[in-house]
C-alpha cells in the first residue's frame, strides 16, 4: 500500500496502442520492463498524459490490471479522476483488488472554491472508502484549480488515507516550502511530495523538500540519477545531468504536443513500439521530428543513454 514514506521516481506511465488504437499488449509488458530497467521506484498510470479519458472502464481495468501483475513488486498508482463518483467507485475498487498501491485524484474544473476543493475531496473518500490510499493532484495548469497550501492541509488533516501530494503548480516551489512548514511547526502530519511538469524544475524542487518525481519524461532513469545525487549532497553534480537534459525537457513540456514527443522518444528507446496516439491525438511534424532527432543528438554528448536514438 502507499504511504508517506513514498520517495523517488514514480513515472508517469504512457498508454501504448498500436497503429490502429488497440492497447498494445506486448508493449504494455515492454514498458513496465523498460521502466523497471529505468531504476523507478513505482509507476502511475492512466494520468493525464497517460489518455486516460480515452479508454473506456473495461479497458481502464483491464490495463491496469495488466499493468499491476507485471509489475510485480513495484507499486502501481492508478488514476481514477471521472466526471462522476460511480465511475471513480468502480474503478479504483477495480484496481485496489487487483493489488494497486493507490489511486490518483484530480479536482475538476468545476470546484473553485476552497470549501468545494475540500468538500470534493470529502466526497471522494466517502465514494472509494477511506482505506483506499489517495494522492492529490495539484496541477491547477490544467484544471484550473487553484490549491492554496492551506487547502492542502486541510484535505490531509481530515483524511488520513491521504498520502501524497502530486505537486505540479508552476511557479510552485514556494508551495513545497510552505507545506513542509506546516510540518514543521506540528499544524500538519508528514506526507509525501512528489513533482510533476515534466521534470522541468525537479532540481530545486528536491531542494525545497520534494521527495521525488511523479513526471513521465523520457529518460526517468536520469530523473532517478539526479534523485540520487541530491540525496547524496553532491548538489553540482545532479545540476550538471539535469542540466544536460533541460533542451530536451522544455521541447516535451510543449502544451498539445508534449505526449508525442515522449511517445516518440520512448518509441526510439525500445520502450513502446508505437508512438500511436488514439485519436483525438497529435502527430510530430518532420520539422519537429528533425528537431527531436537533434536534440537527442546534443544530448548525447553529455549523457551515453541518449547514444544512437536520433535517426
Amino acid at each position: 500500500m502507499l504511504t508517506e514514506a513514498a520517495r523517488g521516481v514514480y513515472v508517469i506511465a504512457v498508454t501504448p496502442f498500436t497503429d490502429d488504437g488497440r492497447i498494445d499488449e506486448a508493449s504494455t509488458d515492454r514498458m513496465v520492463e523498460f521502466y523497471r530497467d529505468c531504476g523507478v521506484t513505482g509507476m502511475t498510470i492512466l494520468g493525464m498524459m497517460g489518455e486516460a479519458p480515452k479508454l473506456d472502464t473495461d479497458e481502464a481495468i483491464a490495463f491496469s490490471r495488466r499493468v499491476v501483475k507485471r509489475a510485480r513488486d513495484l507499486p502501481i498508482i492508478v488514476g481514477v479522476s471521472a466526471p462522476g463518483f460511480a465511475s471513480m467507485r468502480t474503478l479504483a475498487t477495480a484496481v485496489m483488488d487487483a493489488g494497486a498501491a493507490g489511486v490518483m485524484i484530480a479536482p475538476p474544473p468545476s470546484v473553485r472554491t476552497d470549501d468545494q476543493v475540500c468538500g470534493y475531496y470529502d466526497q471522494c473518500v466517502s465514494a472509494i472508502g477511506s482505506d483506499v490510499p489517495f494522492v492529490i493532484q495539484d496541477y491547477p495548469l490544467a484544471s484550473g484549480v487553484q490549491m492554496a497550501p492551506s487547502v492542502i492541509r486541510r484535505i490531509v488533516t481530515a483524511h488520513a488515507s491521504c498520502k501524497m501530494l502530486k505537486h505540479e503548480d508552476w511557479p510552485g516551489l514556494e508551495k513545497i516550502s510552505t507545506v513542509r512548514g506546516y510540518e514543521k511547526d506540528g499544524s500538519m502530519r508528514h506526507i509525501s511530495i512528489l513533482t510533476g511538469n515534466g521534470g522541468l524544475f525537479l532540481d530545486f524542487e528536491m531542494e525545497r523538500g520534494a521527495d521525488g518525481a511523479m513526471t513521465g519524461y523520457a529518460f526517468p532513469d536520469m530523473l532517478a540519477e539526479v534523485i540520487r545525487l541530491q540525496g547524496k549532497g553532491q548538489r553540482d553534480a545532479a545540476h550538471d545531468l539535469f542540466d544536460a537534459h533541460l533542451a530536451l525537457l522544455r521541447y516535451e513540456q510543449q502544451p498539445g504536443l508534449g505526449l508525442a514527443v515522449r511517445k516518440y522518444v520512448l518509441k526510439r528507446r525500445g520502450a513502446i513500439a508505437s508512438e500511436a496516439q488514439r485519436s483525438p491525438g497529435t502527430k510530430l511534424s518532420n520539422a519537429a521530428l528533425a528537431e527531436v532527432d537533434y536534440l537527442l543528438r546534443r544530448l548525447a554528448t553529455r549523457d551515453p543513454r541518449a547514444a544512437g536514438l536520433a535517426d
